[in-house]
């Protein structure tokens, strides 16, 4: 028994083919067009290939670039997280040392994050959330920081045992790579979450 050929489907245009040219895999009038998409879809294939490579690229740029970045240069990038996590916590807060309205306006535009211990006079300190609250720019830069009136506010805010264990705390501490890190994970994190609660 001589079992008939089943036609195949054009590449191009996905129509059976005549019973003559059962074993054809395109139309004539098919054959310009299917090339056409043929040499478009191995370009595209290829521009995907060099996507690849140059995303595969910059990623090992950045990891490269992280590695040569100070502890300096960490130190800022945490400090930038904390204050902007400080500010998104305290934006609905009084300043803390003269007890007026931070004002409104973007994010760090119009109050800093004022620490309590400068982090020049107590750098173990820069990331201690009891030592840094929402504070006009006045107050903290034109104001050298009004101590006394930050030490007021921040016994109203925190409590005399907790002011006096921040004036208390003398302790050395050296700031590693990977703490840093994590501290500026750890703060971005917090403000995302602060920003989200607040839209």
């Amino acid at each position: 028994m001589i079992r008939s050929i089943k036609p195949n489907k054009c590449k191009h245009c996905k129509m059976r083919m005549p019973e003559d040219k059962a074993r054809h895999v395109l139309h004539e009038e098919c054959v310009d067009p299917w090339l056409v998409a043929e040499r478009a879809r191995k370009e595209r294939k290829e521009a995907a290939k060099w996507r690849a490579a140059a995303r595969v690229e910059r990623m090992l740029d950045k990891v490269k670039r992280e590695k040569q970045k100070t502890i300096p240069d960490l130190i800022d990038e945490a400090q930038t997280a904390f204050n902007l996590f400080i500010r998104l916590r305290d934006a609905e807060k009084p300043c803390i040392c003269c007890n007026k309205p931070l004002g409104s306006g973007t994010v760090g535009g119009r109050f800093d994050c004022g620490h309590y211990r400068s982090r020049g006079g107590a750098p173990h300190l820069r990331f201690n959330e009891d030592n840094a609250h929402g504070q006009r720019k006045y107050c903290n830069r034109h104001g050298a920081g009004r101590a006394v009136d930050y030490r007021i506010g921040l016994i109203a805010r925190i409590g005399l045992d907790r002011v006096e264990a921040l004036e208390f705390n003398n302790e050395v501490h050296k700031w590693t790579r990977e703490e840093l890190i994590a501290i500026k994970a750890e703060y971005m994190a917090k403000a995302k979450e602060l920003k989200a609660r607040q839209s």
